[in-house]
């Protein structure tokens, strides 16, 4: 029996629950995939932007994170333009872009939340509705149904239950993994954020040293 055949055979809400695998497999994978670019070398990645600021070198500092293409570079590439601005509009540029990015990140997540709690519910009800229409078949053989004339109408009502709870645990599985790795990068953000945040106010300060001594 194709997969098809088992989705007809389970009736309109086996329909639902299938359209909701298809939704959350795409989600997963898109999800996934976005994650997976987002990644980079938060050390590598610190010691380069850290070399050239110190060198004070904020061209430098901007090209390189153009070059590396990632969501944290970015986020602080935007801070970087900011700099002549002082200290703390590089703060709230990098958060607003920090801000930016992790919605970009978590865009489809509330869709595959709500698919792993519904596809459950869904399984539920077409079992539900599968041993009604048992129970009315029973009722117009007037009792004299045997078991086989059961014994269908019910393993395709139960079928709904078995894709639904195979539907809901796979897509509430990635949706905590997803949410994890978004944590993770989270994270990273953090720390290179604050890290350039000091990095640049330890220049503000070195250069106002540097005007007092020249006065």
């Amino acid at each position: 029996m194709s997969l098809l055949e088992v989705v007809f055979k389970g009736g309109w809400v086996m329909l639902f629950i299938f359209i909701s695998s298809i939704i959350a497999l795409t989600i997963i994978v898109d999800r996934l995939w976005a994650i997976k670019k987002s990644r980079s070398n938060v050390p590598a990645f610190l010691v380069k932007i850290r070399g050239l600021l110190k060198k004070n070198n904020i061209i430098g500092a901007i090209n390189f994170c153009l070059e590396d293409k990632t969501p944290t570079a970015n986020i602080i590439k935007k801070g970087l333009k900011k700099i002549q601005f002082g200290h703390e509009r590089v703060k709230e540029a990098i958060e607003s872009a920090g801000r930016q990015e992790i919605n970009k990140l978590e865009k489809g997540l509330s869709v595959l939340a709500t698919i792993a709690g519904v596809a459950p519910l869904l399984g539920f009800l077409g079992t539900v509705t599968g041993m009604i229409s048992a129970f009315m078949r029973i009722e117009d053989l007037q009792g004299a149904a045997n078991p086989s004339d059961l014994a269908g109408g019910i393993w395709e009502a139960l079928l709904t239950t078995a894709f639904g709870l195979a539907v809901g645990i796979i897509a509430y599985s990635f949706y905590n993994y997803l949410v994890n790795s978004i944590n993770k990068f989270v994270l990273d953000i953090e720390i290179v954020s604050n890290d350039v945040a000091d990095i640049i106010e330890e220049m503000r300060i070195s250069d106002s040293k540097t005007n007092v001594d020249e006065d």
